[in-house]
């Protein structure tokens, strides 16, 4: 009676139940219903709070925002912390997401089909390192993310941009050839022409 008990719990996550996946981890029609009180992400399987980030966090990736939006050309669309569906075991939350919106409905679509992102930008936390320094763009990388980008306080906290294109045949990222890291103006024309002058975006 008791491991029927324990199987039927374990068919969806619940509130009382997010915290003790199965052993091979939760699949995402098993969390598509899961309301949390806070803000998740599902990655390998596990259910993982979103942690606190810094002001500088937030005003950097708002004003990222604001430049991917005025340089955007079609037809390519851009989001913040919206899901991505990698796999049935992986919905991440990027920062900032450049996509192919077409033949996407706005109205009933929840997370991003990994395949038509073309960019992800990560704005680096104190507790995120490990993630989007390795496991994140490992990931993306496998599942064939043409751009990556991870901000990161440089001198006197101005972000710099540490730029990475996906190499084809290596399927694996590598530091774009043009400028891999930038660090007091942003200039590259992937996935479309964009120039971001770093020092303004923490400037008071």
């Amino acid at each position: 009676m008791g491991a029927v008990m324990i199987a039927e719990r374990l068919e969806q996550a619940t509130p009382e139940t997010w915290m003790f996946p199965p052993e091979e981890g939760w699949t995402v029609d098993q969390v598509t219903d899961l309301e949390l009180p806070f803000d998740w992400e599902l990655v390998d399987g596990r259910v993982v709070p979103s942690g606190m980030t810094s002001w500088w966090h937030n005003r950097v990736r708002r004003k990222i925002e604001s430049a991917v939006e005025e340089a955007l050309v079609d037809p390519y669309t851009f989001d913040s912390e919206q899901c991505v569906t990698v796999d049935e075991r992986n919905r991440p939350k990027p920062d900032i997401i450049v996509f192919d919106d077409s033949r996407l409905s706005m109205d009933t679509l929840v997370c991003i089909p990994v395949a038509k992102v073309v960019l992800v930008i990560e704005v680096m936390s104190p507790g995120s390192r490990q993630d989007d320094r390795v496991r994140k763009p490992a990931m993306y990388a496998a599942a064939g993310v043409p751009f990556y980008w991870r901000v990161e306080p440089g001198e006197d906290n101005v972000p710099q941009v540490h730029e990475y294109w996906l190499h084809a045949e290596r399927g694996e990222y590598i530091p774009a050839p043009e400028h891999p890291v930038h660090t007091t103006k942003l200039e590259t024309g992937h996935p479309f022409p964009i120039t971001i002058d770093l020092a303004s975006l923490t400037a008071r």
